[in-house]
């Protein structure tokens, strides 16, 4: 029976190509871990803002802009690790060729025999082949969801009034007014006993 030709792309492989992947999946981690360093500075600025606010109307809109701030953190927080478990597996990919080139060289054993374990080779590509359309379906089934959302958009109290998250960043605002206060408070009671005992002497 005549088989047909099948190219083995792991034959032309090679470590430079795999060192700059690498090194630009590294790139793109160091500039996603940048945004999440800004977004997070941000979101601690508004944070000090609300705190000092008196304004109710200001505190809640610091409070919205700090959840928006929180949900773009996490999804970057998503795409930083993902970037980082590729990179974990280039560099599994990179171990194995520098392991293979090892052997190679010093034992003189052949690629062919390193990839003998077909079985294992077939369950390594399957996990590869369902991470990758598990990702798309996350992204896909996301881009329905947002498209269905927005198709039937009805103005309601969850875009303008106050939602769960927002309310605990308006408590912790209040908290830290409350502890100003009683500081305030406490260095005025000092003042006045030390005029108190001043006029005693």
């Amino acid at each position: 029976m005549w088989w047909p030709f099948r190219r083995n792309k792991f034959k032309k492989i090679n470590r430079e190509d795999l060192v700059n992947s690498i090194c630009e999946l590294e790139r793109q981690e160091r500039t996603v871990e940048a945004e999440i360093f800004q977004m997070q500075k941000e979101i601690d600025m508004l944070m000090d803002k609300g705190k000092k606010e008196k304004t109710e109307d200001l505190k809640l809109f610091y409070a919205k802009k700090i959840s928006h701030l929180k949900e773009q953190k996490e999804s970057t927080m998503q795409r930083g690790m993902y970037l980082l478990y590729n990179i974990r597996l280039m560099n599994k990919l990179k171990d194995a060729y520098d392991s293979n080139t090892f052997f190679k060289t010093k034992t003189k054993v052949p690629l062919s025999e390193l990839l003998a374990d077909q079985k294992g080779l077939a369950k390594f590509l399957n996990r590869a082949l369902e991470t990758r359309i598990a990702s798309e379906d996350v992204l896909t089934s996301a881009d329905d969801l947002f498209n269905e959302i927005q198709g039937a958009y009805d103005k309601n109290e969850s875009i303008y009034g106050m939602q769960k998250s927002e309310e605990n960043i308006l408590t912790a605002f209040e908290k830290e007014e409350g502890q100003k206060d009683e500081e305030i408070i406490g260095a005025e009671e000092n003042k006045t006993k030390k005029k108190k005992m001043k006029m005693e002497e």
